[in-house]
């Protein structure tokens, strides 16, 4: 599938259901963030437990990270974004009822194979239908719904699993999944009208070109760092405020909307100024947030005040979130339009690794040292540092695959 751009209105319109489908994943997956303060009690499960029901998803949803690109490239993004949205609706469904550890890990498991092509099919279509310098704007603008989750997932967990409870949470997430089907159903532009003229790309032969390039290699390293962050916060924030901080889920709910807030005005702002910016400034830019990251971590978990805490969280969250839309523009921009949901893939393996790993390390940690989030916290660090030499590794040039400059 090469370069087709479309015309305003309908490139518009994909920009609009691309950000209500990713709100709706996010949904789920910051829903569970806060429903395991009691699943956990339903299930009596231990912090090692607790992180591993965290993590199952992200171990579906990275392995599926290579095929949903591969899939996307061979047979058409609408068919993959179809096809996740709707796995991923059964599974937040199927979470409602279940009733075991090892069940309950089964069903996030496959939430997460569900869920895992979207991001590069969403990738392909971008890279597909947009022009070169919209590219970073319209990812910042989808992936910005997940910073108005991160907003609203606290208030709506608050008051609705107080009330309702956490399994009627799921199987509502689950029917809004089944309306966005209808919606990328009807409005996505056909995979056929915008295959008919190409010929499908060899798979084994870009997946070779792909995993022999430093590019790429530097990419899946910086993905899973800004990811292993950024999941290790997302995962266990609730609990340590619940657990070391003494607030309830009220309290938690009211005051994770501030950083939610700088979380959302960062994403827009990061997609904005990386259109406008060279990638050579932005890498530079990049690389410098990322060593604050770990400086205003260790800050934060260290704050003597739960306001104070909050100050450095929104400070940590634009800093995050300038280098996790930073790393998708130099696919965006730099790789073929034909393989964008391969390469795509193949990166945001590294992060979801990091998700996979990371609430569970998390989870062992805290278990190992009676209740404590010290060693948690230096391995956060740690990976911030490890995330400033990687990105200071990726290459600028416009990356030549299967003879397609």
């Amino acid at each position: 599938m090469t370069e087709v751009v479309l015309e305003k209105k309908m490139r518009n319109m994909l920009v609009v259901l691309l950000f209500l489908g990713w709100a709706v994943g996010n949904l789920d997956r910051y829903l569970m963030n806060y429903a395991i303060v009691y699943i956990g009690d339903d299930l009596s499960l231990t912090n090692t437990e607790t992180g591993m029901v965290l993590s199952s998803f992200f171990l579906g949803y990275a392995l599926m990270q290579m095929p949903g690109g591969i899939l996307a490239d061979r047979f058409g993004a609408k068919r993959i974004l179809l096809f996740a949205v709707i796995i991923w609706s059964i599974f937040t469904g199927l979470t409602a009822v279940a009733w075991t550890l090892g069940i309950m890990l089964v069903i996030r498991f496959l939430f997460g194979i569900g869920e895992g092509g979207f991001q590069p099919a969403a990738s392909k279509i971008i890279t597909t239908y947009y022009p070169e310098n919209e590219r970073s704007k319209v990812m910042s603008i989808m992936l910005s719904s997940s910073s108005i989750m991160s907003m609203l997932v606290p208030i709506i967990s608050a008051v609705l699993l107080v009330t309702i409870g956490w399994r009627a949470i799921f199987v509502i997430a689950a029917i809004i999944g089944v309306i966005i089907v209808v919606l990328y159903w009807k409005v996505v532009p056909s995979d056929k009208v915008a295959q008919e003229t190409d010929e499908a790309p060899r798979v084994k032969e870009i997946v070779g070109k792909l995993v022999k390039m430093p590019f790429m290699w530097s990419l899946v390293v910086s993905y899973f760092t800004i990811y292993a962050v950024n999941w290790g916060l997302n995962s266990w924030i609730p609990t340590y405020l619940s657990n070391v901080r003494n607030l309830d889920l009220l309290s938690i709910g009211g005051w994770q909307v501030i950083p939610g807030v700088i979380m959302l005005i960062a994403m827009f702002l990061s997609g904005y100024f990386i259109d406008k910016l060279d990638l050579k400034v932005s890498k530079v830019i990049g690389a410098v947030f990322a060593l604050l990251l770990a400086v205003f971590l260790l800050l934060m978990f260290n704050a003597t005040s739960i306001g104070l805490f909050i100050t450095y969280q929104c400070i940590v969250m634009f800093l995050m979130t300038f280098v996790i839309l930073l790393l998708p523009s130099f696919i965006l921009k730099k790789i073929p339009a034909e393989y964008a949901g391969t390469a795509m893939g193949m990166a945001n393996t590294g992060g979801q690794l990091a998700g996979f790993v990371t609430p569970t390390l998390i989870g062992m940690m805290v278990d190992a040292f009676d209740g404590s989030y010290n060693a948690a916290v230096w391995m956060l660090v740690i990976i911030s540092i490890i995330c400033v030499i990687s990105i200071l590794s990726i290459t600028q040039r416009k990356q030549n695959v299967g003879g397609t400059a």
